[in-house]
Formats: structure tokens, sequence, C-alpha cells
């Protein structure tokens, strides 16, 4: 269990205090560019066959006729509401379209980093702690290709090859045909399974989520595992571990004590930002395997010039990253007791 002091305290909440300010800008730079883009907002959002009476209301709706500053001004105290308006494409309230759509993206990205985080210590320790080694080598020129090759890529081979080639995981969509679906409470169909007792669903559920979050994982567990290893191999030599080898610590308890911590400190504010990249990301996983997230969601949005859609995305993004920021540094924190110390002595 993360303790954190109080000195550690004042950090979070000096780094909550400062992302406050890094969304209002955020909110301003994207409100701004979604109202001076070329040509008419309304008339790209509604089509250039809509009547002109009903571009002028979506004008007016819009408050596109008032100054830049008092739109934005508008815009922000709704937002406070809970209110960013309304989607032209789905006919709701965006922010009830991201209750029914970001649980599901959010589902997949959590999934996708246990298998990251899981297969990404596993190779990282065992490469570093023989490097050069023929294994090393290897995935090394796998952890190439992982890297290299789209996601787009790796979703069609693991959707021809396990899907239907050797007919291992479901294809499309979220859950079989026929299996009921379970009230919805979080979001999260998995922790909405198992509150109201379906586990068939969740069984089902869990069949279906782990190909793509397998193939969102790819390329994450290759540039993941490659930095653990690099770090692995960069902390053997430093005289701490020398000191350790020469008094005849096992391999084993050295590793798992003394290098691995400081060894995912470089991994683990990489992963962060894949964390808040695979959220607004997830759209070409999401449109191949048929998952109804909010990547798709939002790509929609934005070929239909949906501006409302759009900006909330935009911020919600925004949200996540500072949201895993933060997150990220209270873990390198406890992974590196020298952060800890500078703490205490601000």
């Amino acid at each position: 269990m993360i303790r954190i002091n109080m000195k550690m305290r004042g950090f979070v909440l000096r780094r909550l205090f400062s992302s406050i300010f890094v969304l209002l800008g955020l909110s301003i730079l994207i409100f701004t560019i979604s109202r001076l883009v070329p040509g008419d907002v309304a008339r790209l959002a509604l089509g250039p066959e809509a009547p002109q009476w009903v571009v002028d209301a979506y004008r007016e709706k819009l408050h596109l006729n008032e100054p830049l500053p008092v739109q934005y001004y508008i815009w922000l105290t709704n937002a406070l509401h809970g209110d960013f308006g309304e989607s032209i494409t789905s006919r709701r309230a965006v922010i009830d379209d991201f209750v029914q759509y970001f649980p599901a993206t959010l589902e997949l990205v959590i999934f996708s980093t246990i298998i990251t985080i899981s297969l990404s210590i596993i190779i990282g320790a065992y490469t570093g702690r023989r490097a050069n080694s023929l294994a090393d080598n290897a995935f090394r020129v796998l952890s190439y290709f992982g890297i290299a090759v789209p996601a787009f890529v790796w979703a069609i081979i693991g959707l021809f090859l396990f899907g239907f080639v050797w007919n291992v995981f479901p294809i499309s969509g979220q859950l079989d045909t026929g299996v009921i679906r379970p009230p919805l409470v979080t979001g999260i169909m998995l922790v909405d399974a198992a509150i109201a007792g379906n586990w068939l669903a969740f069984a089902n559920h869990l069949h279906h989520i782990i190909l793509p979050s397998a193939v969102m994982s790819i390329a994450r567990i290759a540039q993941d595992s490659k930095i653990l290893r690099s770090g692995m191999v960069e902390n053997l030599k430093k005289d701490y571990i020398l000191a350790a080898t020469s008094y005849g610590i096992p391999d084993q308890t050295i590793t798992m004590k003394y290098l691995l911590k400081p060894s995912l400190i470089p991994m683990v504010s990489i992963m962060g930002m894949e964390v808040a990249q695979s959220i607004g990301g997830s759209f070409i996983i999401e449109t191949v395997f048929n998952w109804p997230g909010f990547g798709k969601y939002g790509m929609k949005a934005m070929l239909m010039k949906d501006v409302n859609p759009i900006v909330a995305s935009v911020m919600l993004i925004g949200a996540s990253c500072a949201f895993v920021n933060i997150l990220v540094d209270i873990i390198v924190a406890y992974l590196d007791p020298r952060i800890r110390v500078m703490e205490k002595a601000t």
C-alpha cells in the first residue's frame, strides 16, 4: 500500500491545482479552433442541403452570433454544470453519449494496461538480466516489429488468425447474441455483470475483450519492455548491485529487491503517456472489432463535423492525461525514495 505523507499530499494538490489551469488553457484553445475553422460552423455541421432557417436556428443555439469571448463564457458556464451541448449526430446530450461510450473504452484501456504491465515486466526483466543473449536479441527484433507495424495491421492479423483460422476469440462486439446484457451501473460491463451476478455475461464479455485489448497492447509491450530492459542493463553496472552480488545475495533477490524498482521508473513514466494516448487513439481497435467505445464515437463526430462532441472529447482526453500524469508521479515517488526526500525538503 502506498502511503502518502503530508508533503506528498501537498505535491498532489499542487499538481491538481496546476492541472486546472492546463485544462482551462486547453478549453480556450480547442473552443477557439472549433469556432474559427474556415466556413460556417453551423453549415459545416448540418451539411449543404440543410435549409437556411435550420442553420440560423443552430447558430442561435450555439450562440454563434455572439462575440467569441461571450460564446466561450456561455460554453464554460454550461460545461461546469455538466452541459456540453447536444450532438447533432446522436440527437442526444453529449454528456449522455459520454456516459454510454466512455466506460467501454476505459474498460478496454484498463484491460490492455494490465496485459501490458504484466508482459512488459516479465519480458523486460528476463532480457535485461540476459543482455545480448539469444533470447534478448530475439525479443529485440520482435519489439521492432511490434513498434513499427501499425495498430490496424495487428488488429487485422489478430482478427484473421484468432477469429477465423483458429476461431479462438469472438471478432465483434461485447457480447454474443442471446446473452442478456447486465443492467447499467458503472458502464464497465465486467463490473456491471459481477454486481448483477450475471456470470454468463461476465465470462462472455471477458472472452470478447481479450483479443482487442491484447492487440491494443502489442506496441506498448514492445516499447515498455525495451525501456525496462535498458534500465536494468544500466542499473546492473551500478555499485550497489555489484556490492550485493559480491556479498553472495541470490540473483532473484537482487532483481526483485534492488534492481527492478529503479529500472521501472522510466517505463512507468512512458506508460502514463501511453494510457492517456490509448484513450484518444482507441478508435482504430474499436472500429475493427466493432467495439462501442469513446474513440469510435469521437472519430464519427469529427467526420460529421459535430462541434459539441469534438470539444468535449478533447477536454475529456485532456482531463484523462492530467489524472494519469498525477497518478504516475505518485507511483514514481513510491519507486524512487529520492523524490520523497526532495518532497520533504520542499
